[in-house]
């Protein structure tokens, strides 16, 4: 599931850590499936590192802030 901008800038810095930690995982499983040939859609893993990538912009925003 695609996570949207507005909902990851409404998290907190800590919740934003756990986030990515969460979607890191989610990454490393998805990749594990894949290189098995267990996946069903390949297009997850691009979804999940997109995710991070949102994630991440919004945690640098908000350091730029402070």
């Amino acid at each position: 599931m695609k996570m949207k901008a507005s909902e990851i800038r409404s998290m907190s810095v800590e919740e934003l850590d756990k986030k990515l930690l969460d979607l890191k995982k989610d990454l490393f499983m998805l990749r594990m499936q894949h290189a098995t040939n267990h996946l069903d859609n390949p297009i997850k893993i691009s979804n999940v590192r997109r995710d991070i990538a949102r994630v991440k912009t919004v945690i640098r925003e908000k350091q730029l802030e402070q």
